[in-house]
């Protein structure tokens, strides 16, 4: 059946939408906080109180970060209501050619010879619509669109339940720790503090009270041929999942992360990026430099700090502390985090909140790894599919099916 397969560039192929794109820059964005999310070159970057798009498309990286470690193009198949900037193509495949087969076709790509420049590459709209492409029939392209998007449902199913679970531990966070609404005894007293009244045994303390600042550095490039597990804000802003990455590809330096600690980025905290790593793997866990590595002191936990850090009342207090000269590249200074003042409750109520959501917890973790089983099948079969190697035309698919 390979036979049957035709040559093409993309240009032949696809609807193109760049001409609809509109750039905000930070600060417009910063005026226009709303729900629908903000796409630049590598993915969500921020969400904005209107949309450009509305439907099923494909966004393929035009400068930045437009290249994976791999070699293959950074590409975001989107649904719904968007906003994209300039720095993404936006595209949908051409009738009778899916969207979702152009996303696996591309993802088979090496790109390095359409891109220009080398200090900022860049996959201009020319270079964009000669990329060479050889295609099945339709009835194939349906099939294997069919099969690779089973793996890919799978995945969004179990996001959406992470997000239902962490959405539910960030309720409680807030219902006990912000709204003081927390079992035991009815009617506590409260007291004033610096922060406004706070139940009586509660108290106000410094982050350098209740947690450390870990700084292990390492520098992966020495071992080149080891494998990390990389928390970086790319793979946070991707699918916040570590990437796995040969030391030989990480030139800057890294702070290595240990279990009981808590990720939280000091780049630009208007964009609240916390992470709860999970190290169940076989490689050595690194994670930025922009992120802050924190390990609680009993008997704050885990669990308590992180949905502390992704709560509004703590982004914005944390906001407010940036520096920077550019509105896109602002931190938050390491002392000015950790003289920031906050409310710790009791022990026993710090505990129960470990005990009542650690379940919560683990699920989450649970999915993530079924995730990166699905990802990693996916993958494996995704080149094979594409190139013919696995010849499908006999298979009886219903291709109106997901699971």
């Amino acid at each position: 059946m390979i036979d049957l397969w035709t040559e093409t560039t993309l240009g032949e192929v696809i609807e193109l939408y760049d001409h609809k794109r509109i750039p905000l820059n930070t600060r417009q964005r910063s005026e226009r906080q709303g729900e629908f999310p903000y796409y630049g070159a590598a993915g969500i970057i921020d969400s904005v109180d209107d949309y450009i798009f509305d439907g099923r498309y494909l966004l393929i990286a035009e400068d930045g970060s437009v290249i994976t470690q791999d070699g293959k193009p950074v590409l975001n198949l989107v649904n719904g209501k968007f906003w994209v900037s300039n720095h993404a193509h936006v595209v949908r495949g051409k009738s009778p050619i899916s969207t979702d087969f152009l996303y696996y076709a591309l993802s088979n790509v090496a790109i390095i010879g359409y891109l220009t420049g080398t200090a900022q590459p860049k996959l201009s709209q020319t270079n964009l619509k000669t990329i060479k492409l050889t295609l099945p029939p339709i009835p194939i392209q349906q099939k294997i669109t069919s099969i690779l998007s089973t793996y890919d449902n799978l995945i969004e199913n179990n996001t959406r339940r992470i997000k239902i679970l962490e959405d539910m531990a960030q309720t409680l966070y807030r219902e006990w720790f912000v709204h003081h609404q927390f079992p035991g005894p009815e009617n506590v007293p409260k007291v004033e503090s610096e922060l406004g009244p706070i139940p009586r045994g509660w108290e106000v303390v410094q982050f350098s009270d209740i947690l450390d600042l870990v700084r292990n550095g390492i520098t992966p490039s020495k071992f080149p041929e080891e494998i990390f597990a990389h928390f970086s804000i790319p793979a946070f802003d991707n699918e916040h999942m570590p990437a796995l990455e040969d030391g030989d590809s990480i030139r800057s330096a890294k702070y290595l992360v240990t279990g009981g600690s808590v990720l939280l980025s000091k780049l630009n905290p208007r964009i609240p990026r916390v992470w709860l790593p999970f190290l169940n793997t076989e490689h050595k866990a690194i994670a930025s430099t922009e992120f802050f590595i924190l390990k609680p002191k009993p008997p704050v936990n885990c669990m308590f700090l992180y949905n502390l850090f992704r709560s509004p009342e703590f982004t914005e207090n944390f906001i407010v502390r940036a520096l920077g000269t550019s509105t896109s590249h602002q931190r938050v200074k390491p002392d000015d985090f950790l003289n920031m003042p906050v409310s710790i409750p009791t022990e026993s109520l710090l505990n129960d909140f470990r005990q009542k959501v650690s379940p919560l917890v683990n699920i989450c973790n649970t999915l993530r790894l079924k995730n990166i089983n699905l990802r990693q099948t996916r993958d494996l079969f995704l080149p094979k599919l594409i190139s013919g190697e696995i010849d499908v035309s006999e298979l009886d698919i219903d291709r109106d099916s997901t699971i």
